[in-house]
């Protein structure tokens, strides 16, 4: 991949990477329910709610974050833009929609096919299944 297409990706990485960190440090901010949030069950009971949001939310950041560093090292080492299965080159396109994508989208296509079924027995969302009917 061409110098400027990396270092074009590497400043949108560590814009994204500042975003991220300092919406964390919002996101803990008043994260203990306080007391005047405890006066009745339905108030607390949206606190509980809204706590378990933010957890969810920090913990897709938390993930995101882990990505965009991995991206970053990728940048460093010179393998962005390589796919990680055959090492062809990744569409500049893919990247634009997905930055931190780490196959192209043959093999992207090809690990969707082989994931038919997943542990608990349902099938991949990904996959675009249609839903069955329930007899």
């Amino acid at each position: 991949m061409r110098p400027e297409i990396m270092a074009r990706f590497k400043i949108l990485f560590e814009i994204q990477k500042d975003k991220l960190i300092y919406s964390k440090t919002i996101l803990n901010e008043d994260f203990n329910i306080k007391a005047e949030d405890r006066i009745d069950d339905s108030d607390m009971s949206s606190s509980e709610l809204e706590n378990n949001m933010r957890v969810r939310l920090r913990n897709r950041e938390a993930l995101y974050i882990k990505k965009i560093e991995e991206a970053l090292q990728r940048i460093a080492d010179g393998s962005f833009g390589k796919c990680q299965t055959c090492e062809e080159e990744i569409e500049p396109k893919r990247l634009e929609a997905r930055p931190t994508a780490t196959l192209c989208v043959h093999c992207k296509e090809q690990e969707e096919r082989a994931e038919t079924l997943h542990i608990d027995g349902h099938r991949s969302k990904s996959l675009g299944y249609k839903s069955f009917r329930m007899a």
